[in-house]
Parts: structure tokens; sequence; C-alpha cells
């Protein structure tokens, strides 16, 4: 890990983990962007302190129970190319909370969470109309939250299968998040992730 990447800490309580860093920090220069919800505005003011020229290495804590899609994509450049001597730091109580663009970025750390991962009955590498159609059954009438943990676990199964996703699959990632932060259904978003690895099959 790049010593001025920094990384992802998925954490039970992020409020409590970021004043223990920052304790753990406190002989390095560290600024604190820690809320309930992470919005634009908050990413904005996160860039504009990670653009103030630092002598030494400074550590910038990004934390939230739920991070806005938008917030997140504002982020997005100054996570890939941070500037010289600034450390990121992102807490989240889930990995599910962040855009697969967010997470390909960054090393995630994960520390004493309550859930374990969900594990699907489903092959994204021999993928078929009839799977497709059995999942989406199967899961036609989950919450949002429980949407996107589902979207999470695709994800990861992806990974754990030797795929790895195209652009245009990690925007379709991205695209199912936004959908459900709209609130739109979850059949409709599985069904447009699960067609997206049916056509790269």
């Amino acid at each position: 890990m790049s010593p001025h990447r920094g990384y992802i800490l998925v954490c039970e309580n992020v409020e409590e983990r970021a004043a223990k860093l920052q304790e753990e920090l406190r002989s390095k220069r560290v600024v604190n962007f820690v809320k309930e919800k992470f919005l634009v505005e908050d990413a904005k003011a996160a860039i504009a302190e990670a653009y103030i020229s630092e002598e030494e290495e400074k550590y910038i804590l990004i934390g939230a129970e739920e991070f806005n899609v938008y917030a997140q994509n504002t982020l997005l450049k100054i996570l890939e190319e941070p500037p010289k001597n600034i450390v990121f730091i992102l807490l989240s109580p889930s990995k599910s909370t962040l855009l697969p663009t967010i997470r390909s970025r960054m090393p995630i750390q994960k520390e004493g969470t309550k859930k374990g991962d969900l594990e699907l009955d489903i092959s994204l590498k021999t993928l078929d109309l009839q799977a497709v159609f059995e999942f989406l059954s199967k899961h036609k009438n989950v919450t949002k939250s429980e949407a996107k943990e589902i979207v999470e676990a695709l994800y990861k199964k992806a990974l754990t299968e030797g795929l790895q996703p195209s652009g245009a699959i990690l925007e379709n990632f991205d695209t199912a998040y936004r959908l459900l932060e709209l609130n739109s259904r979850a059949s409709v978003v599985f069904s447009f992730l699960l067609m997206g690895f049916l056509h790269e099959n």
C-alpha cells in the first residue's frame, strides 16, 4: 500500500473509531470529516483541505454511516491521485455503503463488524437466463438495505469467481447503487446487473 494513498476501514462505530485514530496519529496532523451522512459539500471541504500543502504527512479522515453517491463521485479523482503528503482514511460501517469505483482505488481493512458477508447461491461465471430468473424470484421482496448487501455480495462473487469486472461492469455496479438510492425496485436493479454479466459471458 502506498503511504500516500490511504485505505478504507470498515468498522462498527465510525465516530468512536475516528476518535481512536486521531489519538493514534496524534503526532501527525489529522483533519476529521466524520458525519452521520457524508454529502457533496463535505466531499468538497475534504478536497479543499487536501490541497492545502503540507511539509509532512497529513491524514484526512472521511467517515459516515451513509455516503451520498454524488459525494463519493466527487472524491474519486483525489482518491486516485492524492496531493503530496496526503493520506486518506475512509471509515464506513459496511463496504456496501461505498461505490465499487471507490473500493477499487483503495485497500480495505476490516475490523470486528457485526455481520458476516452474505453468500449468494449463484454463479456469475456460468450464468444463464434460467439462473437470472430464479435469482430474481428469490430476491424480489428485499428491503433497500438488503438490496445493497446483495449488490455488494454480487460484486464480491465476481471477484471470488476470478472474474475481473470490466469498466462497463464496474459502472453498472455504481449505477445499481444510485438506482437503489433513488428507491428503484430491487428486482429491476438485480436484473440490470445480472444481464450485464450474461452479456460479458
